[in-house]
């Protein structure tokens, strides 16, 4: 039984349902941020032991003027110009932490924001640092999922393959819907974000084609 730490003193086991697939490596993220971002949907994010199934994501390229890159680097952007497959997390209106993914090439300074999760490992934990029970409402929403698994700027320009963070792939490839991008002003018309169709843990449903 594939076990995962939820703290530094206890093992919790993991049910063979959720079991992960292989690791993810920083080599998955060296490609378009386009291809990376609908290849995360499904994949399984943990960190410290504690996360899930990847169900919804938002892709940004500096060539969007919606993305932090798109006016050039800065002491608050500069993991976006570094190589991929490193966490670029930020503070979003002063309130929450947000956690990203950085793709292609270093100096291309693309991302992928991760917005909601399917909590399967410490959800327990997940609940006490959410004050709240429902597993829906755990990680569906940037704020939301970085709160339940404990990322903060600590985390900032951590690899994504070494601990506490880690990635596997999925086992199979998932139903996936693409649609707009949500709470942004700019380039709003671009299709940018892709979730698990059908999922109830996503931020906010897409539009029913």
């Amino acid at each position: 039984m594939v076990q995962s730490r939820i703290s530094s003193d206890r093992i919790v086991p993991h049910p063979p349902r959720y079991n992960p697939g292989r690791p993810l490596k920083r080599a998955f993220f060296a490609r378009s941020v386009h291809d990376v971002a609908p290849d995360l949907i499904g994949a399984m994010l943990l960190v410290n032991g504690v996360g899930g199934f990847i169900v919804e994501v938002e892709a940004y390229h500096h060539t969007d003027p919606a993305a932090h890159s798109f006016r050039g680097p800065t002491p608050r952007n500069r993991v976006m110009f570094g190589p991929p497959g490193f966490a670029y997390v930020y503070r979003s209106y002063g309130i929450h932490w947000c956690v990203n993914f950085v793709c292609e090439k270093e100096g291309s300074a693309a991302a992928v924001l991760i917005r909601a999760l399917q909590p399967t490992h410490g959800i327990p934990a997940m609940r006490r640092r959410r004050g709240l029970h429902d597993e829906r409402s755990l990680c569906s929403g940037p704020g939301k999922l970085t709160e339940a698994l404990g990322i903060t700027d600590k985390h900032n320009g951590l690899p994504l393959d070494t601990p506490p963070i880690a990635l596997f792939a999925r086992a199979s490839k998932p139903d996936i819907v693409a649609g707009t991008r949500i709470g942004i002003t700019k380039a709003v018309d671009l299709p940018w974000r892709y979730g698990l169709k059908g999922s109830k843990f996503l931020s906010k449903p897409f539009p029913v084609a």
